[in-house]
């Protein structure tokens, strides 16, 4: 197996756990409505858990070390003010696509790094496929969730939806095992304005759809789901 092919697996492998997610919240049933409520806002928590230590251990460390300050900085606010943008138009058309896009900005950038490690380090993109799939599947969860609760589009919709979705992560890991691998500075200008985006989507939408009043689980779960990240970037090492 070439190692191109092998790249194209791992990233289709992380990126199954989104459709995966989105099946499980079709699928999720709990008929006591104060525990599915816990349920839903504790994993969209970790979802952002997961994000943030996404942006705070993978995109941002790696952008900075590629990139100087001084397009770093332009380059992390650019992107959190593009996805300003992005949510207010979403949010003229009458409906919120903040946890899809969130998990969309820390999907594809993390499969172009995917594939660009593949050919210099191929423990570390094994295990960066497997944080990612973990990552992508309590985030597909609550952006099916999201999707799903305008009632405005059926369930097996959403799921082809993400499938789509899913079957960019090879495109991206195609792209970086091509041309990224040996441009460094690209990949890291990706990966810092996803960060910006991500950041701004955290904070305006994500943690305050995950608060619940009185209810200590959903913060708790924003901690596990950075432990999960600070767990594989510490094993990946």
């Amino acid at each position: 197996m070439s190692d191109l092919t092998y790249a194209l697996l791992l990233a289709a492998f992380a990126g199954l756990a989104m459709p995966l997610g989105g099946l499980l919240a079709r699928y999720e049933h709990v008929r006591d409505t104060r525990i599915q409520s816990r349920i839903v806002h504790s994993v969209t928590a970790f979802g952002g858990g997961a994000l943030l230590s996404a942006v705070a251990l993978v995109l941002v460390p790696r952008g900075a070390e590629a990139l100087p300050v001084f397009l770093a900085i332009p380059l992390l606010v650019t992107g959190g003010v593009s996805f300003y943008v992005v949510d207010k138009i979403l949010a003229g058309a009458g409906g919120s696509g903040a946890l899809l896009l969130a998990m969309l900005l820390d999907f594809l950038p993390e499969a172009m790094a995917l594939g660009a490690l593949l050919t210099t380090e191929a423990a570390t993109a094994k295990l960066l496929a497997a944080m990612i799939f973990l990552q992508n599947l309590p985030e597909g969860f609550s952006a099916f969730r999201e999707i799903w609760s305008r009632g405005q589009t059926p369930g097996w919709q959403i799921l082809l939806i993400f499938i789509g979705l899913a079957a960019l992560g090879p495109l991206c890991a195609a792209v970086g095992f091509q041309f990224l691998s040996t441009d460094p500075e690209t990949l890291g200008a990706i990966m810092i304005f996803a960060a910006g985006g991500i950041l701004y989507l955290l904070f305006q939408d994500i943690a305050p759809e995950a608060h619940v009043s009185g209810d200590w689980s959903p913060a708790l779960g924003a901690v596990c789901g950075f432990a999960l990240g600070l767990a594989g970037d510490m094993i990946i090492g």
